[in-house]
């Protein structure tokens, strides 16, 4: 089975040049990549920049994507922002990882068990949904805590696994330094990301371990993304291989 992942920092709405608050920009971004899984940073609820939206909800009711997951980490005076999840897919046991350093921004990564339904037969992916932190030191501590995580060190190692978000890495070298010697491997290589308009950082990634097999990954470079925020979508297609479990058991 193949299936389309998109990860996208959506600067809550409000683009990176022109500054104005377009949702709209940000659907036509997304749709015209047709993902099946979309984790989304930068999430506004209730924020008066941002109309007071609900934008998981909004997203979610214009791209038709019905299972979403909303985690609230940074509490504005009126609101806060966070990381969502959009699934074609049911989403079951979505819990939070702690990622939050001590003086630092509150960060928290969105972990989500995705039940794809593969020829009468039940496959579970999981996601983390990251936006990590600003400083080298602060985002090595939080992806060793996503490393020592329950879910991960619990999953068996088949289980097809997605590490997806902004990773803040400037330079490209924190998955390679971490988690390329641990089994993930790496969709997005350098491909850059911001800023959108003129892209030269390779701030997004994708990383995958398990019964999962890469066929490509890109970043959107189509109108509405280059207006939308300030960070391109990136994209991976996945096909899943091995390891089917029948309907109405639970893989491990």
């Amino acid at each position: 089975m193949r299936f389309r992942l998109l990860t996208y920092n959506i600067h809550k709405g409000i683009g990176g040049v022109d500054r104005r608050y377009r949702p709209e920009r940000v659907a036509a971004a997304i749709a015209h990549c047709q993902p099946d899984i979309v984790l989304l940073q930068e999430v506004d609820e209730g924020v008066p920049r941002s109309n007071h939206h609900r934008q998981v909800d909004l997203l979610g009711d214009s791209l038709e994507l019905p299972h979403r997951a909303y985690q609230a980490n940074v509490t504005l005076k009126q609101g806060h922002y966070g990381n969502a999840i959009l699934s074609r897919f049911p989403l079951h046991d979505v819990r939070d990882l702690e990622l939050t350093v001590p003086l630092k921004k509150r960060r928290r990564a969105l972990i989500a068990h995705c039940r794809l339904t593969v020829d009468g037969h039940v496959r579970t992916l999981i996601v983390f949904n990251f936006h990590l932190g600003l400083a080298g030191y602060e985002r090595t501590i939080q992806l060793r805590r996503f490393l020592g995580s329950d879910v991960l060190k619990y999953s068996h190692h088949n289980t097809p696994v997605v590490a997806a978000g902004d990773f803040n890495d400037v330079w490209g070298t924190l998955g390679r330094r971490l988690l390329l010697p641990v089994g993930f491997r790496s969709a997005a290589k350098r491909i850059k990301t911001f800023p959108a308009i003129l892209p030269i950082r390779p701030l997004d990634r994708i990383f995958f371990r398990g019964d999962i097999q890469l066929d490509r990954s890109y970043a959107s470079r189509c109108e509405a993304a280059r207006q939308a925020s300030d960070h391109l979508p990136m994209v991976a297609d996945f096909l899943l291989t091995n390891g089917v479990a029948p309907v109405g058991e639970t893989p491990t």
